[in-house]
């Protein structure tokens, strides 16, 4: 069965990307490409479900937002 998940993709300060899965706790990786990332996180996927059973829920994607602390 075919399941989607939300990915949030950043830039780390060294050009990085990283890539977490909100949805499955501790599911992220990085990559120095955004096809090699994509490759990566489904593989992370792969093993969260391992880990911790298909039984996880996807949570739906509202969106993202920026905040400024002083």
């Amino acid at each position: 069965m075919a399941r989607e998940f939300s990915v949030v993709i950043e830039r780390d300060a060294e050009g990085y990307y990283v890539a977490s899965v909100p949805a499955l706790r501790g599911c992220h990786t990085q990559a120095t490409s955004l096809d090699e990332l994509m490759a990566r996180v489904r593989e992370a996927i792969e093993l969260c479900f391992e880990f911790q059973g298909e039984t996880v829920q996807p949570l739906d994607f509202i969106g993202v937002q920026k905040i400024t602390v002083a």
